[in-house]
Formats: structure tokens, C-alpha cells, sequence
């Protein structure tokens, strides 16, 4: 550390007077000693621990080896929770608290003597919001994400946690699963700790964390369990001392180029949709000008280089012992930007040059790839006209290029209530509209866009149908599933006036949805829809409906976009 660096956290602890003596009294009664208090950087260890948050039940272990790290290195480590997110407990959606959960981050960084922060992160929602608050803030960062559970196994099946829960109505409506089948595919699904064991949104996420430079090199592979996700974790406590004495801060880091490897490492793995929306929100806060064509641009056409559920045959465990994410940057190099800056202060290209591949039918090379131009493909059309996402990799190839009449559900109780009437008039041919599961119109725009089947088209075989809504899709989910439609219906988008009946044409080679409606009969449409009443009117959840951007921005807060910086102006007495 440069010798005229002043530390910020010596502008609570550096005085001798009588603020100086408040911010250091009553942390005495923790035991610490003078030297503490006297130019150690002073490091936040940024909890997501929770006992409802499962994905990260084990953070709370991981935040001493953090802080063994950081002690080693001379750093003062203080470890503060943050609001938690369990992507499988909350309701209405986890999506709904992303940006509170940021908001919680942010001010907690900004009102204390933190100089350097440790992000401890792992299921969905958890690894997006400590990066959005901690970017509105911009000190010296590092992620420690949490890592995956070790692969699902049930009766000689290798199963997948989250990607089992689609398969769950199919396995009992046609597979014969009894309840005590359930629950003993339940234990065996979820046996370790850590996150879901696919390319789901957590490990997704993970990923995104390691391209984008936030995290150590390799450390977003290896499984929850594995004592080396520890040593890497104790390392990064090390590192963010340094990092510190560096003044590297995420800005530094965070550059558009970053953001660009993120994009093309996601298609490579075959990694979430919801990638998008968290990506554009967290350029938002860091100030990098990232657009929704940017996906479809830069990635749409990276070759798919991992063999991973859902869209493969592989798990997380499977993929670290096939050499990991380290692999396929390696592959990726003619592709990435290779002098853009990591946490351990080198270039990007200059992380991954000891590497090997132990098994290539889990990771494939650049010119053998599992799937050619795998990337998320970005919809335009009368019925998207601010634009709708969908994966290739993930969707059934002959319906890609498709045109069915929509049958239509107005919301999700719409949905539960009539998908499985045998009258229902739908066939292999129809495309489900699901409407009202946007942003502003659920609140939060849940995971639900990968609806089931009706038990009748599930009865003949047929698994998968053109799915078309605003709302979102579990990383863990397959299908040919439109997502992220914008403008949402809940504000009037035309996915609002989609009628049962109408026909609907989509081609994603040409980038085109579809409302084969006439204009006229659009407008007429449109006078006639009334706008249905907002679901809360007080609290977080009003604030949220209000000013909440549609998903093409990253459905952040309008007034949450950009940031304030570390400066605090006024003290407490």
C-alpha cells in the first residue's frame, strides 16, 4: 500500500478525539487489541449465511476461513449479514427482493469503516444483489461463491437438483412415482451442501463471478464440499488485503470488456437466462452501458463447450473433475478478452495456462464443440418489441422454427386452474401464453415461464411445446420457453392482447416472435384492455410495482441504477 493511501476506515478509527474514541470503544468489548484499530485494513466479510437460504447453509464455516485469511495477511476482518435469499423457501419469488437485498448490501458497506469486502455468496439471487450493492459503492471486492452439492443419485439415476423438479408431474403422471418415491428422491437429490449441482442460475452465476474476473481462477467449479473450496476461501482472504493496498476496486475490473467475456463464457457452458437480466443490472450499477442485443451480438453464436444439464447430460461434480471452468477459458482465449483484469491483478489470459481437460465428453474444444451457436438468442416482434430471450441449447431443435395457435391463461391461477381440464383445446401444435408474470404484474417475474404440460399431451409422450410469457425460467429448466417478454402485459405490451386462437409464428434463426393479428385489430384490442390493479399498496412491494424497470433493463429500481460511492459525509454525533 502506497504510503499516502489513507485508509477509509481510518476515518472512523484514526481520530483521538471523541468520535475516534466512540467508534473504537464499543468495539473493545470484542477483545481487540490497539494494534487493530491502527492501519489495518479493515475487511467485510458480506454474509448470506441463513438457515432459510439452503444453498448457503454452510457460509456461516466458510466466514472463519475467510477471516483466517484475511488475519494471515494483516487485514482486521468484520463479518456483517445481509438480507439472504432461499430461491426454494420465499415467496411470491426471490426475484422480487433482489434489489432490496442490494439496497441492504449497499448502505451496509457505505455506512461502515470497511475498506475491502468479501462477498460470501451461493444460491440464486444471493451472488447478483452483493454484487449490484457492493458495485453502488465501488470499494475493493471479491466473491467466495459457495459451490454446488455433489451429484443427485436415486436408484442407479444420477439425478440433478432443480432440474428434477420439472420432471417431478411427468415422473408421477407417467412414471408411476408414489408419494414414498418422492420422498426418498428428495434426500437423494439434495445430499451434500452447497447449491443446485446443474448449469442452473447459481452455478451460473458462479461462473459469471470467475469470467468477469471476481473471483479467484478455478474457484467456481469445485464442489461445496471439497476442502479445496476452503483453501481457495481462505485465500481469498489473503487476497483482498492486497487488494486493498492495490486500490483495486470493481470498477477497475468492471470494465465493458468483462462484461463481454461473461457473455461468451455463459453460452459456452450453456449457462441461465436469468444471466441477462442480472448482468444488464449489474453494468447498470457500475456504470457500464450493456444492452439486451449485447447477449445476442457477442454471444448468440459461441459454440456450446459443456456437456451440463440442462443442457447436456453432465452435473457440476462431473465438470470439476473434467478440469472445470479453468478448462473452458482456456478454450475460449481466441474468443475473450484476454488482458482484461482479474481480483489476483493479472490479465485474464494469464489465469489459465497450467490446465487440463480429463474428460471431453464433458468439455468439449473450441472446434469440436457439443453444439454450435448455443449462445442466448435475443427475439424481436410485434409481440416483444422491446425484445424476449431464449436458449437454443436448451430448447427442442424442431420447434424452433414454429407456428401454433396460443392458448391463452390470463395469470397463474388462470394456469393451475384449467391446464389439466381433459377439455382444454391444445395439442402438440398449440403455444401456451402465460400472461401477468412480469415485474411489475406478479410482482417480481418468477420462475414459472417453463410451465408443465397438461397431463393429457404428457400421456401421449409429448414433453415439450412453444412456451411463451414475461416472466422467467429456472437456470435448471429445459424447453422451448420464450422469456422476459417486454414490455410485460401488466403495462399493456401486446402480449396482453394475445386471444386465444390467434396464431403465432416463431423463427430464431430469423430472431423473429410473431402475432399474426392485424394492426387495426391491435389498436381495437388495445382500447378495450383495461390495466389490471397493482397487488400491493404499501411497503417494499408498492415501491418495487412503482419503479421497477421492465426486464430488457435488468429489472433494477429506476433511482438504484448507478451508485453513490464509499464517501459519507456526516457521523453519528
Amino acid at each position: 500500500m502506497d504510503k499516502k493511501q489513507k485508509l477509509r476506515s481510518s476515518e472512523w478509527f484514526g481520530g483521538n478525539d471523541k468520535m475516534g474514541f466512540v467508534h473504537r470503544s464499543w468495539l473493545r468489548n470484542q477483545g481487540y487489541p490497539d494494534d487493530y484499530f491502527e492501519g489495518k485494513p479493515v475487511i467485510g466479510i458480506c454474509n448470506t449465511w441463513s438457515e432459510l437460504t439452503p444453498c448457503n447453509g454452510h457460509l456461516r464455516d466458510f466466514a472463519e476461513v475467510v477471516k483466517r485469511g484475511v488475519l494471515e495477511a494483516g487485514g482486521f476482518p468484520l463479518e456483517f449479514p445481509v438480507m439472504s435469499l432461499g430461491e426454494t423457501i420465499m415467496k411470491p419469488t426471490t426475484m422480487l427482493f433482489r434489489n432490496l437485498a442490494s439496497m441492504d448490501t449497499e448502505e451496509s458497506i457505505r455506512a461502515n469503516p470497511l475498506d475491502g469486502i468479501v462477498l460470501l455468496t451461493g444460491c440464486d439471487k444471493t451472488t447478483p444483489s452483493t454484487i449490484m450493492g457492493a458495485c453502488s459503492v465501488d470499494l475493493p471486492t471479491i466473491v467466495v461463491p459457495g459451490g454446488p452439492m455433489l451429484s443427485g443419485r436415486f436408484r442407479g439415476e444420477k439425478i440433478g437438483s432443480g432440474s428434477m423438479n420439472w420432471m417431478i408431474k411427468e415422473r408421477q403422471e407417467i412414471g408411476g412415482y408414489t408419494t414414498k418415491d418422492i420422498r426418498e428422491a428428495e434426500v437423494c437429490v439434495a445430499r451434500s451442501i452447497g447449491h443446485c449441482n446443474t448449469m442452473g442460475t447459481a452455478s451460473t452465476m458462479a461462473t459469471m463471478c470467475e469470467a468477469l474476473g471476481l473471483t479467484l481462477p478455478g474457484f467456481s467449479s469445485i464442489p461445496a464440499v471439497d476442502s479445496r473450496k476452503k483453501l481457495h476461501a481462505q485465500l481469498s482472504g489473503r487476497r483482498i488485503v492486497e487488494m486493498v493496498k492495490e486500490d483495486l476496486t470493481l470498477s477497475k475490473i468492471l470494465t465493458r470488456e468483462a462484461f463481454e467475456n461473461a457473455i461468451i463464457t455463459n453460452a459456452a457452458v450453456g449457462g441461465s437466462t436469468n444471466l441477462i437480466i442480472h448482468l444488464i443490472a449489474i453494468a447498470g450499477r457500475i456504470g457500464v452501458q450493456l444492452n439486451l442485443e449485447d447477449f445476442d451480438q457477442v454471444g448468440s453464436k459461441v459454440p456450446l463447450l459443456v456437456n451440463l444439464k440442462p443442457s447436456g447430460t453432465y452435473l457440476m461434480e462431473d465438470f470439476f473433475y473434467a478440469g472445470g471452468l479453468p478448462v473452458v477459458m482456456k478454450e475460449l482465449r481466441p474468443l475473450l478478452h484476454q488482458r482484461a483484469i482479474t481480483v489476483n491483478g493479472k490479465k485474464i489470459s494469464d489465469n489459465y495456462d497450467d490446465v487440463t481437460c480429463y474428460e471431453r465428453d464433458v468439455i468439449a474444444t473450441l472446434d469440436k464443440p457439443f453444439q454450435e451457436k448455443a449462445g442466448i438468442a435475443v427475439l424481436k416482434g410485434n409481440l416483444c418489441e422491446n425484445g424476449a430471450v431464449i436458449k437454443p441449447s436448451a430448447a427442442t431443435p424442431r420447434l424452433m422454427h414454429h407456428r401454433g395457435e396460443a392458448v391463452v391463461f390470463e395469470s397463474m391461477e388462470d394456469y393451475h386452474e384449467r391446464i389439466d381440464d381433459p377439455n382444454l383445446e391444445i395439442d402438440e401444435n398449440s403455444v401456451i401464453v402465460l400472461k401477468g408474470v412480469g415485474p411489475k404484474g406478479y410482482p417480481g417475474m418468477p420462475e414459472v415461464g417453463n410451465v408443465d404440460l397438461p397431463k393429457k399431451l404428457l400421456a401421449k409422450g409429448i414433453t415439450d411445446l412453444v412456451r411463451i410469457s414475461d416472466g422467467r425460467m429456472s437456470g435448471t429448466a429445459a424447453g422451448t420457453v420464450i422469456l422476459h417478454v417486454s414490455p410485460e402485459s401488466t403495462i399493456g405490451g401486446t402480449l396482453a392482447l394475445v386471444k386465444n386462437g390467434d396464431m403465432i409464428e416463431l423463427n430464431v434463426a430469423n430472431r423473429t416472435l410473431h402475432l399474426d393479428v392485424e394492426l387495426e385489430e391491435l389498436i381495437k384490442r388495445k382500447k378495450e384492455w383495461v390495466a389490471p390493479e397493482p397487488l400491493a399498496k404499501r411497503g417494499y412491494v408498492k415501491m418495487y410495482i412503482d419503479h421497477v424497470e421492465q426486464a430488457d433493463k435488468g429489472a433494477d429500481l429506476d433511482f438504484l441504477v448507478g451508485g453513490s460511492g464509499s464517501k459519507v459525509e456526516r457521523d453519528l454525533h
